[in-house]
């Protein structure tokens, strides 16, 4: 009479070691995709950069220009509105900050 609880659990186990790459991936996704909290205007970090979630209202800041805005700067992460100035919290794709850069 042959043991199926030992083949049971070598197949199981087998079929768990495949699917680790696949859950490890849908994991990954999810951290990297992460929600962050809105950029708050009066934050000190945000003051000290005159960000402003509509570029339209930097228009009296010498160094802001016509078109420039946060989806268009080279700092600004689109997957989850993001900014490499602002790592904790997202920013509105029509904000302005002084550290406006073009994207390459």
């Amino acid at each position: 009479m042959t043991d199926h609880r030992r083949r049971d659990f070598m197949r199981n186990s087998l079929l768990g070691l495949a699917a680790l790459p696949l859950g490890a991936g849908v994991l990954s996704k999810s951290a990297f995709a992460q929600e962050l909290p809105p950029l708050d205007p009066n934050s000190a970090q945000a003051k000290a950069l005159n960000y402003v979630t509509n570029a339209s209202n930097a228009s009296d800041n010498p160094a802001y220009e016509q078109g420039e805005h946060c989806a268009n700067c080279m700092f600004f992460k689109a997957e989850n509105q993001g900014c490499q100035l602002f790592p904790q919290n997202s920013v509105n794709p029509q904000g302005w900050c002084q550290s406006w850069t073009a994207k390459a």
